[in-house]
């Protein structure tokens, strides 16, 4: 088995790494001066099992692109099996036709990676689930759910908790932790005018007095998480913490966390910190280093993975 590293997440790719006891594959990956990415795997990978981590986060074509050009070394290096390996998947939000002449671009990202020549991905939490299904090749879908279970419990008691999801298609996702937990459930009701504003309607569920913990799988501008702490506080919660496996945390979305009621926000690292982000007072990052080590050592081994999912 040889792990590659590409340039968008290096920590993590270290970490999965230290993890597994495994040293990193050498290998170049630079620009052209006009940015023109330009790979180069430096030993020998001719019949390996290779697995290559990249999410593809800011900047997100940039990255894609080196994914797709490593893969494509790989492949004509003779390996055996490649794995892209994605903590964070981007252009998963675009996984359906939201209106005339728009594309599914998620499709378009599962067409171009099996084409450059990945076997099967691994990735962890899905924007939507049916993204799994435009893929010809296995992909495993990992959820952050078990480190955010083990942060919540090491921190809160169980008897005041509410998981809240921020839309209603969130609400598998919130469930699933609140029946781990054994907590409360509710949903903020909301209706989005237009992309990236949205406005909170209604929160169902019984909140009053209570620590509310919001669950996402994605914050970007974190304005829908904002709004829906703002609701909450003026129904009458107590606290109210955020749980978010991608945290995206785009232009001034770091500020509006730091401004908004939310206590704490939580994230994994499955997306680079940025400086404000390390700097933050009240954000701060859960490592899934070793979720993504035991679900790569599992695929090298022919094992299961839904295990992991426990």
């Amino acid at each position: 088995m040889k792990i590659i590293a590409c340039n968008s997440n290096r920590p993590l790719c270290e970490a999965i790494a230290a993890y597994l006891q495994i040293p990193l594959t050498k290998a170049q990956i630079r620009r052209f001066a006009d940015m023109e990415v330009f790979v180069e795997i430096l030993e020998n990978v001719r019949g390996e099992d290779v697995f290559v981590i990249q999410p593809t986060s800011f900047p997100a074509n940039d990255n894609l692109m080196e994914m797709l050009v490593t893969i494509d070394a790989l492949r004509r290096g003779s390996a055996r099996r490649i794995t892209a390996v994605m903590p964070y998947f981007g252009y998963a939000r675009q996984d359906r036709k939201t209106g005339s002449r728009t594309p599914i671009s998620a499709k378009l990202v599962a067409n171009l990676i099996t084409r450059a020549g990945a076997d099967r991905v691994l990735t962890l939490d899905l924007h939507a689930g049916q993204i799994q299904g435009f893929f010809d090749i296995p992909l495993d879908n990992l959820v952050a759910a078990p480190v955010f279970v083990k942060d919540i419990r090491s921190r809160f008691s169980s008897d005041n908790l509410v998981m809240v999801s921020p839309d209603v298609g969130g609400v598998v996702r919130a469930r699933h932790i609140s029946q781990r937990l054994d907590a409360d459930l509710a949903i903020i009701d909301k209706r989005r005018e237009r992309a990236g504003v949205s406005e909170v309607m209604n929160v169902i569920g019984d909140i009053d007095g209570r620590r509310c913990i919001l669950i996402d799988d994605i914050a970007d501008s974190a304005g829908t998480l904002c709004n829906a702490a703002v609701a909450l506080m003026e129904r009458g919660a107590a606290e109210v913490f955020a749980y978010i496996s991608h945290g995206v945390l785009s232009g001034g979305a770091v500020a509006r966390v730091g401004a908004s009621p939310i206590k704490e926000m939580v994230t994994t690292d499955s997306i680079l910190a940025t400086e404000a982000v390390r700097l933050s007072h009240n954000v701060r990052q859960l490592t899934i280093a070793p979720l993504m080590a035991e679900a790569i050592l599992r695929i090298a081994e022919e094992k299961s993975v839904s295990s992991l999912f426990q």
